[in-house]
């Protein structure tokens, strides 16, 4: 899974399911036709990657990562850090 398994988080307070708007939408039969069973368990599901197996961990070059599910920008490689986590860790979202 190179592309990884990122995901945006909203620094928004708490909201009901129905007032939650996203730039890319997809009923839940969609979201399983596009994603494999990793992806839709980690990115729709909340699952979670096992510690240290991400490629993207170890990826070290400029460039801007991307969600895997619906593609919109999330970070910059140049706010990447070493969170000694086993997960690629950042500093700030784009």
């Amino acid at each position: 899974m190179a592309e990884g398994l990122l995901g945006r988080l909203s620094g928004r307070g708490a909201s009901s399911k129905s007032d939650k708007h996203f730039e890319v939408e997809h009923s839940d039969e969609e979201w399983r036709r596009k994603l494999n069973p990793e992806q839709y368990r980690v990115l729709r599901q909340h699952g979670t990657e096992r510690a240290g197996t991400s490629p993207l961990d170890k990826q070290h070059g400029a460039g801007i990562y991307h969600c895997a599910a619906c593609g919109q920008p999330l970070f910059d490689a140049g706010t990447k850090f070493n969170s000694g986590t086993g997960w690629p860790s950042f500093w700030a979202p784009l």
